[in-house]
């Protein structure tokens, strides 16, 4: 049985491909320029580069030792779409792992909130607490027999 590295036209299965350094999957080219002499038509690895911060990764990798044959236009525009759909995946598995990510913030966030809401509850309580302390003395004082006026009451017995 051939494998993808046996076959010139086979892409490899995404789970199969080398992680650039930034620790993405990478996207399967065919390299175009002249230089270096004789890698013209080899397929290589490289970085997607897909990282929002702006830092270019040199991660290269080569597949082929010499390049492959002519492949026919079909062939070429098969290989384009397997690319993108490569390149699909690669946000689609990015996305995931973004949206786990949010995931777990989120309930990061709620655990604050409650306690937050916790903190606050128990610091309405010690409030009122307080009020309730203030007002008992307050009262008491108005029942000792004296009138607004602070003068003694006369008692009727």
């Amino acid at each position: 049985m051939s494998t993808w590295r046996d076959d010139p036209n086979a892409i490899p299965p995404w789970n199969e491909r080398p992680k650039c350094h930034c620790g993405f999957r990478t996207w399967l080219q065919v390299w175009t320029d002249p230089l270096p002499q004789g890698k013209k038509g080899c397929r290589f690895f490289k970085c997607p580069d897909i990282d929002d911060d702006f830092k270019a990764c040199t991660f290269m990798q080569w597949i082929d030792t010499r390049p492959l044959g002519r492949v026919s236009l079909k062939e070429e525009q098969e290989r384009r779409v397997r690319q993108q759909q490569i390149r699909l995946k690669g946000k689609e598995d990015e996305l995931k792992r973004r949206r786990a990510e949010l995931g777990q913030r989120e309930a990061a966030l709620k655990i604050q909130e409650e306690q937050f809401q916790a903190r606050e509850a128990q610091f309405k309580r010690e409030v009122e607490e307080q009020k309730n302390r203030y007002k008992e003395p307050a009262q008491s004082s108005t029942t000792d027999g004296r009138n607004k006026k602070g003068k003694f009451l006369r008692s009727t017995q």
